[in-house]
This record gives structure tokens, sequence and C-alpha cells, in this order.
């Protein structure tokens, strides 16, 4: 059983990469691989997005909805589970404009990830490589997303770095 982290930019072919890999494995071990996600659509653009990636996915896959209790999510799966969580920026943003703790968030993410039994992909945007944010809550996202992909890139299998559809292994 594994956990592989994976990051890159908008449009980077992260989630492409996690969902074909854990097709690959689900096939191989005869179960259906699960999609936890994590956005909400609050708006028009958002629900294409949503759409795109349902359209994407197909019908062979579960889908999960956790854009807030994502630890629960894990834990809901049954043992020897194959799944991909799309995405951890998002899940993040959520917990942020909720005021919830984060660092006792990210320590419960943690502890879920690293007892999780099965094949797990975690993906998440990188932020970090751009010009500071000019204001502080975009600096505190930039900030936390930092610490959290450093936590769970030292708890995961493997990590990879995700560009123009190349993926870079890391760990």
């Amino acid at each position: 059983m594994s956990v592989t982290l994976v990051l890159g930019g908008a449009r980077s072919g992260k989630s492409a990469f996690a969902q074909g890999a854990a097709e690959i494995v689900a096939g191989s071990r005869g179960v259906t691989p699960v999609m936890i996600v994590t956005a909400q659509a609050f708006d028009a653009e958002m629900e294409e997005r949503i759409a795109r990636h349902q359209a994407d996915r197909g019908q062979a896959w579960t889908t999960v909805e956790a854009p807030m209790d994502l630890v629960a999510a894990l834990r809901g799966l049954p043992p020897g589970a194959v799944a991909v969580v799309d995405c951890l920026t998002l899940w993040l943003t959520n917990q942020l404009l909720a005021e919830c703790d984060l660092s006792s968030a990210a320590a419960r993410l943690i502890d879920a990830v690293a007892g999780f039994d099965g094949e797990l992909w975690l993906v998440s945007n990188e932020v970090g490589w751009g010009v500071v944010p000019d204001n502080a809550l975009a600096r505190r996202f930039r900030d936390e997303a930092g610490r959290l992909h450093q936590a769970l890139a030292a708890a995961a299998d493997a990590v990879h770095l995700v560009a123009a559809g190349l993926s870079l292994r890391m760990k």
C-alpha cells in the first residue's frame, strides 16, 4: 500500500496523472477507483470545471464529496481502496475560509494519510513559485499550502511534480 503526493501548477496535468495511475492499479486489482473531491460549486465557472473533471474520469469511478471532512472520507474507505484526492489546495481553502484551526486540521489529515490502508494519490497545486501575494489572506494561504505540502511529502511514499503533462518523480 502506498501514498503518492502529486504537485503541479494549474492545468499542469497533475489530476490526469493521478487518475491514470489509480486506474491502472484499480484495474489490476479488480476494484472501483474512488475520487474524493473537495471542490464546491459556488459559481458557473466552478460548475463547468467540476463537470469537465467528471466527464474526464467517466462512469468507472465512485465519487465521494469531502469539501471539509476529508479525514472522514479517507477513513470511510474500505481496506485496499484505490483513491485519488483532488485537490488539497481546495480543501485547504475551504478550511481557511471556515476559520478552522489549520494546524489541527493538517495534523488530522497527516494521521489519516499515514494510516490509509490502500493506494492513495493526493493532488495539490504548487502555489509557492510565483510572486508574493499582495494581501494577507493570500500570503497565509500560500504559506499554509507550503507547510501542508512539506508534511505530506514527508509522510508520502512518493512525490511527483507535474508540469506540461510530464511527471518528475521527486521522491
